[in-house]
């Protein structure tokens, strides 16, 4: 069955966080490589990125943590041509990621060329719990199987998106894509111009 719809993460995928974390490092009063490190521990411990700060035994400059917004200038290079690219072959295409009701009003006045901005705000539930995957199935309005997912983690996106039908499509960038392994299933990119032939899409 051809997929129908394809849906984003947000973090790592259509946005590079680099300048995030250094905002957030400097909030907290500690280089932004030795957050990058106590990052690198919470994956491979397998916890939250939030974890960082126990490990680092300094509390979460939440205030900054929650302030910090994105800029179209944080957009990854191959991100608007990918967008662009699927929604005018036909596809439904659409933003979803575990984030707040502001990230998601970013994106809708961003005026990104997709059909669908949602994310875990509007859902009322957050990856990788399987209600996430199938409030998209829902809003896409196709099965299950026509319904591709785009994201960086493992854990949080290709591994559940399996699990609830969907296309699972790892992207490999961002310190969750390169620390941890494409789950079997999914299939492997290393960049958005990827994607249609990943979909087994004709780009000429």
């Amino acid at each position: 069955m051809a997929v129908r719809a394809v849906f984003f993460d947000v973090g790592e995928t259509l946005v590079d966080e680099e300048r995030w974390w250094r905002v957030v490092a400097d909030a907290a009063g500690i280089g932004p490589h030795v957050v990058w490190a106590a990052l690198g521990k919470t994956i491979e411990r397998g916890e939250e990125h939030w974890g960082l700060w126990r490990h680092l035994g300094v509390e979460r400059p939440t205030e900054a943590w929650d302030s910090v917004q994105y800029s179209s200038d944080d957009l990854y290079p191959d991100a608007l041509e990918c967008l662009e690219w699927l929604r005018g072959s036909g596809l439904v295409v659409g933003i979803a990621g575990n984030q707040s009701a502001a990230l998601e009003e970013w994106a809708r006045a961003e005026n990104l060329p997709v059909d669908i901005v949602t994310g875990s705000a509007s859902l009322g539930v957050r990856k990788p719990d399987p209600a996430f995957f199938e409030g998209l199935v829902r809003l896409a309005g196709c099965a299950a199987s026509e319904v591709a997912y785009v994201g960086d983690r493992a854990d949080n996106d290709a591994r559940p998106a399996l699990r609830a039908g969907l296309v699972a499509i790892h992207l490999r960038r961002g310190p969750w894509g390169r620390l941890q392994e494409t789950p079997g299933g999914a299939v492997a990119i290393e960049s958005l111009a990827e994607v249609p032939a990943a979909l087994g899409l004709d780009q000429r």
